[in-house]
């Protein structure tokens, strides 16, 4: 070992990191030739921008558990980190960024490239530091380690080009101001207060109508919750990001809630007297219990966060695992299973709901809805699914039903387009063999998909295999999401001036730089164009031509939105398409409830 920058590396490959995503620049020289020389300990991964080698480091410790790893050159190459690095930071996963930057001698020249990196990453960053001594860069590096595990966020290491090439000091001297630190991390056991585990148990035993809410923080905890569920005669909604914690095939697991919800989510929410939110930061108030209707009881291993989405009775700070092993023993079964009945009830209607938009095609244009609906028939076991931002996630959500052990993800809480497909090639270095399935909007797409698509070629070695590997296009030409925001938020009609998009050969594109491209623009072929996508072991661009006249209808219409919907459509160029494909999906919705329904 010669210098600072293999010793950098050598410090991340004893951390655990395998992988670094990033992209070259001068700023980050030395440590290029030190992945050179590092053969592979840590390994260098080339993505086609720094945005999106932060997006796959955020996608490692999603899918993985461990902390993820970026690097970028200095000056612009830092600054395009900061969205996938914001995106780590609202999602609580642990990821450490190293950046370079100019020598110590130009700082505060106002040099080339130069940006103040202390002060651009303070924000996003639980722990950032510029290594300025080579006997630094040790405890610099652990502490950024235990920080990012810590406090489940970001930790940046700011290291100049200067500092990266001089002589390595591992072990720094020994006098006053050194220190010498360790690798090296455990999880702590988190339990709330015995008598505030009591208090939440009483709650919960004297509610009779109990609704479940979990997120990403309850991951570890499938097998407790069920028991509580099961104990309490509850139904579970999942946030988002808590769209693993349980399989979609439990009866009682009600699905996903909010705007793109389920109506068997909703349903309960509005009808539970007590509200049981497990690691959970769901943020939407209007598709929670009105204040008051509900008592509540939370669990949250961050002090921060606990009560302050709805009014909470119990607080039980505390790792959601261990606190429901505590809080199980003090649960009485509920005799009366009405509820759960009714939940029960609600969730096979929400399927078949489902399944009946999705079968309905107008105008021999593909229903978006049917492109998810069909891929959920045929999911290969142990899938990973990723997602955009965009009108696909609400099929995402609502059409595809995840069994046990397979794993989902997306932006949740910043909710950016951009990271579905640099996920899911995270997911597919970290899990080889397993079955990976992206799903991506036209719009972010052409954003930054299609360039990733290089990366995709740039490792097709690696990246090929038996197991699928696919990434569903949603091509309608419009940035479909916003359009829909648009009328129902701001009563203004689709502008096609920012909302419209050009159509793009997607699948061609894919089979120009040697993958596997399909299109699919006919509705009696769907199923078919995903089982081709699915037997293919070279990467797949899996292209549908859908509709975008169909709305992704939230679980009841406020009346507000649906005021500012009926006015948009007035002047909507599409409003003939949008008002009759509309109409037809809620009249699908009641239609079990007119006479006559069934009968021959």
């Amino acid at each position: 070992m010669n210098q600072v920058a293999d010793y950098v590396l050598q410090r991340l490959a004893e951390w655990g990191v395998r992988r670094v995503y990033g992209y070259p620049g001068d700023g980050i020289n030395g440590l290029l030739g030190a992945f050179d020389r590092a053969k592979g300990e840590p390994e260098f991964i080339q993505a086609r921008h720094e945005e999106m080698a932060a997006f796959m480091a955020c996608a490692h410790a999603k899918f993985t558990g461990e902390v993820g790893c970026c690097v970028a050159t200095s000056g612009p190459g830092a600054v395009h980190l900061l969205n996938g690095l914001y995106d780590a930071k609202l999602d609580h996963q642990p990821v450490v960024a190293v950046v370079g930057q100019q020598k110590r001698l130009s700082l505060g020249t106002h040099y080339q490239q130069e940006v103040d990196l202390e002060r651009l990453f303070a924000d996003v960053s639980e722990f950032c530091q510029m290594v300025v001594h080579p006997g630094q860069a040790r405890h610099v590096i652990d502490r950024a380690f235990k920080t990012a595990l810590t406090t489940r966020g970001v930790a940046t290491i700011i290291i100049p080009n200067d500092i990266q090439e001089e002589d390595a000091q591992p072990s720094p001297p020994k006098k006053h101001g050194s220190v010498f630190s360790s690798v090296g991390w455990s999880r702590p056991r988190v339990l709330p207060d015995p008598d505030e585990v009591r208090k939440a148990a009483d709650i919960l035993n004297e509610g009779s109508k109990v609704a479940m809410l979990v997120g990403q923080g309850a991951a570890r905890a499938s097998a407790e919750v069920v028991e509580v569920a099961e104990l309490l005669g509850a139904g579970v909604a999942k946030a988002l990001l808590g769209r693993e914690v349980l399989p979609d095939d439990l009866t009682f697991v009600t699905g996903p809630i909010g705007l793109l919800g389920s109506k068997a989510s909703d349903d309960m929410i509005r009808g539970c007297d007590t509200l049981f939110m497990i690691g959970s930061s769901f943020p939407y108030s209007e598709w929670l219990p009105d204040e008051g209707q509900a008592r509540g009881v939370e669990i949250d291993i961050d002090g921060r966060m606990i009560g302050i989405r709805y009014p909470m009775e119990a607080h039980l700070v505390g790792d959601s695992k261990e606190t429901l092993k505590a809080l199980i023993p003090l649960l009485r079964r509920k005799e009366d299973r009405g509820w759960r009945e009714k939940i029960e009830k609600n969730v096979v209607e929400w399927n078949d709901l489902c399944e009946r938009w999705a079968a309905q095609h107008f105008d021999g244009t593909i229903n978006p809805q049917a492109v998810a609906s069909e891929l959920s028939k045929r999911l290969p076991d142990d899938a990973i699914l990723t997602a955009d931002s965009g009108s696909g996630t609400n099929w995402w959500a609502r059409n595809i039903k995840l069994r046990e052990g397979m794993r989902a993800s997306l932006s949740g809480t910043l909710a950016t387009m951009g990271p579905g497909t640099p996920y899911a090639i995270a997911a597919r270095f970290a899990y080889p063999d397993r079955p990976v399935i992206a799903f991506v909007g036209d719009g972010a797409f052409q954003m930054n998909g299609m360039n990733e698509m290089i990366t995709v070629k740039r490792y097709l070695d690696r990246l090929s295999g038996p197991a699928p590997f696919v990434f569903c296009v949603f091509n309608n030409q419009d940035l479909n999401q916003v359009t829909w925001e648009q009328r129902a938020m701001s009563g203004d009609p689709k502008y096609p001036g920012s909302q419209t998009i050009p159509d793009i050969p997607y699948a061609a594109y894919a089979q120009l730089i040697g993958l596997k491209g399909i299109v699919c623009d006919d509705p009696a072929n769907i199923g078919a164009a995903w089982d081709e996508a699915l037997a293919s072991e070279v990467p797949v661009v899996l292209e549908f031509k859908v509709d975008a006249e169909i709305a992704p209808i939230p679980p009841h219409i406020m009346a507000e939105q649906g005021k500012k919907a009926a006015k948009a459509a007035l002047h909507d160029p599409e409003r003939a398409g949008i008002t009759a494909k509309g109409v037809r999906q809620k009249v699908t919705q009641y239609a079990e409830h007119l006479p006559g329904r069934g009968k021959s």
